[in-house]
């Protein structure tokens, strides 16, 4: 009930967000529903349905990803004075968040559930979805659904971003290298002692813990780049076979399919030390003021646009390379290279990474809002923080542009041969 008077009462921006929770939870609940569909109807073909099942991984690791940064910058779930009075701290916070999260996600179940039914034509379709043609047969229309299945299916997205928001958002205790600073000789200590520091996810990122993933990333990417070249020997994957997605793997080794999935998260796991690293290099040797404000501000906000910028930049990596395969399998054998079930799980993965840098960006804005308002109290022009700004922005494509035009023509050079 709280979390239903919260939503009730927050800003449009933050329904906003919620509601783009709730559409990719139905996004990634129907792919997995048409999965299931798809193996009610062709009992035969188990291959053909565990790959399917299994291209619904990347959706659904992108609609967790969102829900737990729309979780972070959500302001009506998070530590306040009212929530202290009600008796709600951090952890209760954070598991306030959670419960939300898994509420939208799991309204966007329903609807996808809805949809799913109607276009297979059991609620009664206008669409032939559940006749003889092929997407009829693609959903399993005309065959019955296993119950339990469904609602497994369908409880798999709200378990998981509810317990991703909640370990994610969970009250950490500072580690033991970063002590508080010492007090001053003379002054008098408070008859109580004050309550520890609790850190409530990665709104003040360290240096360190912000760069620690940097080298891990660099060894996932090129693991990565070397397994897939290594998958596809003397005889590389068929383009058509790997753009029909969600679909049969036949053509394609798992080594292939490995690789990608393991140059894309080490790109994610860079975000941050790219982020990092590109506001060091900004404030390297004797910069002004422009320079010195944007390169701070990208080292302190490096653990929270991170990862985000580093989705982008694996999402922006495999597009390019699926565009390129797509214009050398244009024929008439790839004409039909994607289906609406591709087209369907490419808009979700780009809608929840748009989203989640969208959302972090908000979320950075609004964690310097105290630096801002001394910098103008001091004098400092807002010509001058709208100029870091772009600077920022600048330095970062400057950096990511490169490395991303790189890693797409190494995915893409099994290919060519």
């Amino acid at each position: 009930m709280l979390s239903l008077r919260l939503t009730r009462g927050a800003r449009p921006s933050v329904l906003l967000r919620r509601s783009l929770v709730t559409v990719a939870a139905a996004g990634a609940s129907f792919l997995l529903l048409s999965a299931l569909g798809f193996a009610s109807g062709h009992p035969a073909d188990s291959q053909g349905a565990v790959a399917r099942l299994l291209w619904c991984l990347v959706p659904l690791a992108a609609t967790v990803h969102l829900a737990i940064a729309v979780g972070r910058a959500d302001p009506s779930t998070g530590p306040g004075p009212g929530f202290a009075a009600a008796g709600l701290g951090p952890a209760r916070a954070a598991l306030l968040a959670a419960v939300s999260m898994a509420a939208a996600c799991a309204l966007g179940g329903v609807l996808a559930l809805l949809v799913f039914l109607h276009l297979r034509g059991d609620l009664g379709s206008w669409l032939d979805w559940a006749g003889s043609g092929a997407d009829g047969r693609q959903l399993g229309g005309g065959r019955p659904l296993p119950l339990a299945g469904t609602v497994t299916l369908l409880a798999v997205v709200p378990v998981l971003v509810g317990a991703a928001c909640a370990a994610g958002l969970w009250p950490r205790q500072p580690r033991a290298g970063h002590q508080p600073a010492r007090e001053p000789r003379g002054a008098r200590r408070p008859a109580v002692p004050a309550p520890p520091t609790v850190v409530t996810g990665p709104v003040a990122p360290w240096p360190h813990r912000a760069t620690s993933g940097l080298p891990w990333g660099i060894a996932l990417t090129a693991a990565g780049l070397a397994l897939q070249a290594y998958a596809s020997g003397d005889t590389p994957p068929h383009p058509d076979a790997l753009l029909a997605v969600p679909g049969r793997l036949g053509g394609n080794p798992p080594g292939v399919v490995g690789g990608w999935a393991l140059a894309a998260l080490g790109l994610v796991l860079a975000g941050p030390g790219l982020t990092h690293l590109c506001g060091r290099l900004l404030a390297i040797g004797r910069p002004g003021v422009l320079r010195l404000l944007a390169g701070r501000m990208l080292q302190q906000e490096a653990g929270l646009i991170g990862r985000p910028v580093g989705a982008l930049c694996a999402l922006a990596s495999a597009g390019y390379t699926v565009l390129e395969l797509y214009g050398r399998a244009s024929g008439p054998s790839g004409a039909h290279a994607f289906g609406p079930l591709t087209g369907l799980g490419a808009a979700l993965v780009t809608l929840c990474a748009a989203a989640t840098t969208l959302t972090a960006a908000v979320e950075a804005r609004s964690a310097r809002e105290r630096t801002t308002a001394a910098l103008l109290r001091l004098g400092a022009p807002a010509r001058l923080l709208h100029g870091a700004a772009a600077l920022r922005v600048t330095a970062l494509l400057a950096l990511l542009v490169p490395l991303v035009w790189v890693v797409a023509h190494l995915t893409a050079m099994p290919f060519r041969r």
